[in-house]
């Protein structure tokens, strides 16, 4: 006796995933084939240059990156999709400005993204199969050696800036990206054909550490969202006063790029912002205890830096900020308290402040 497997009708499932994608909080979603070799070149060079800096797991998986189907046996198809992640918070150049405040990434104002699209996608492949018949998947949200954002251009979601963000005409670029990779191969969507930058240069001209190094390259090595976030070294002397009061990444590149006036903001409660972290002193900040620290940052993405990177990276916001004596006691005060690479960024930030008398 023979059975027969039941058949799917792909379309059916292409148009099923578009029509769930908005109720699981979804502004757009695409299919993208798995023929990721035209973006491999590109890849490799930047490698070749040593734009990852310490990032090691950037070069450490080879052809997966850009064969799908080795990272994922048995991929035939790639879902994109993008999520709106910018909350309606304090207005980011007046926060900028004020050096007593410290500025956070807008994304990381809430909950974890990673998380929180990571179990979206699960829900909606989820959904498809209950009504659609089953299949293999597999999410991942900056989580694995994934292409995203050529993923996401070939799929057109948008198209790649000058600031290496995926940027769409209507959305401009606060948003995140995830992809479902499964093992059905539905009908491609047309990749994004134009690339809407021009002759701008806002992003390249704004960015506070000249880390635009050319159209779509960036060098994480004079990154703020590097140093901030990803590396537990020293941030570099050079890169410290430029840094101003961004203490967890960095957002210049999309505040002053033209397309954000498009971007709308989300409607989702776990991108708003906890804890008043979009508005917060400095000071407030820099006097948390490592539990306090541990307790509100619970679920965020910014528990990733560790408490002392934490302290870090304030204490080079510290270093910038008006020159009070309450700043300069309070630095004072945390000495020997942490770890000599804290102490060594207090030390600066100390004399900054004198050299300023």
């Amino acid at each position: 006796m023979t059975s027969t497997l039941p058949v799917i009708d792909l379309e059916q499932v292409k148009q099923t995933f578009k029509r769930l994608a908005p109720s699981f909080g979804f502004a757009d979603l695409r299919v993208c084939d798995i023929d990721l070799s035209d973006y491999a070149s590109d890849f490799q060079q930047w490698l070749a240059h040593g734009y990852h800096g310490d990032l090691e797991y950037m070069a450490a998986h080879g052809e997966k990156r850009w064969r799908p189907e080795l990272l994922v046996e048995g991929t035939r198809s790639i879902i994109a999709v993008r999520m709106d992640v910018l909350p309606d918070a304090q207005p980011m150049k007046t926060q900028l400005q004020d050096r007593s405040k410290a500025y956070i990434a807008r994304y990381a104002l809430g909950r974890d993204y990673h998380k929180v699209m990571r179990k979206r996608l699960t829900q909606l492949a989820k959904a498809v199969v209950d009504e659609c018949g089953a299949f293999n998947y597999r999410a991942f949200v900056d989580s694995a050696p994934v292409l995203e954002r050529p993923i996401a251009e070939k799929s057109g979601l948008g198209w790649t800036g000058k600031n290496s963000l995926t940027l769409h005409p209507k959305a401009g670029s606060w948003f995140m990206l995830g992809e479902l990779y499964i093992d059905i191969e539905l009908s491609p969507d047309q990749s994004f054909q134009k690339n809407h930058c021009g002759s701008c240069t806002s992003c390249i001209d704004v960015c506070p550490t000249d880390a635009i190094v050319a159209d779509g390259v960036i060098d994480a090595r004079k990154c703020i969202s590097y140093f901030t976030i990803e590396s537990n070294q020293p941030i570099p002397v050079e890169y410290r006063t430029p840094m101003g009061n961004r203490i967890f990444g960095c957002d210049d590149c999309q505040i002053f790029c033209p397309w954000t006036k498009f971007a709308k903001f989300t409607n989702e409660a776990d991108y708003q912002p906890r804890n008043n972290l979009d508005c917060a002193d400095l000071l407030e900040l820099w006097h948390w205890d490592e539990k306090t620290f541990l307790r509100t940052t619970e679920g965020s993405a910014i528990r990733r830096t560790g408490y002392e990177c934490w302290n870090r990276n304030l204490a080079v916001a510290l270093g910038n900020a008006p020159t009070t004596q309450t700043v300069i006691t309070a630095l004072k005060d945390k000495l020997g308290q942490i770890s000599p690479m804290v102490d060594e960024h207090i030390e600066w930030a100390l004399q900054k402040h004198q050299a300023r008398d």
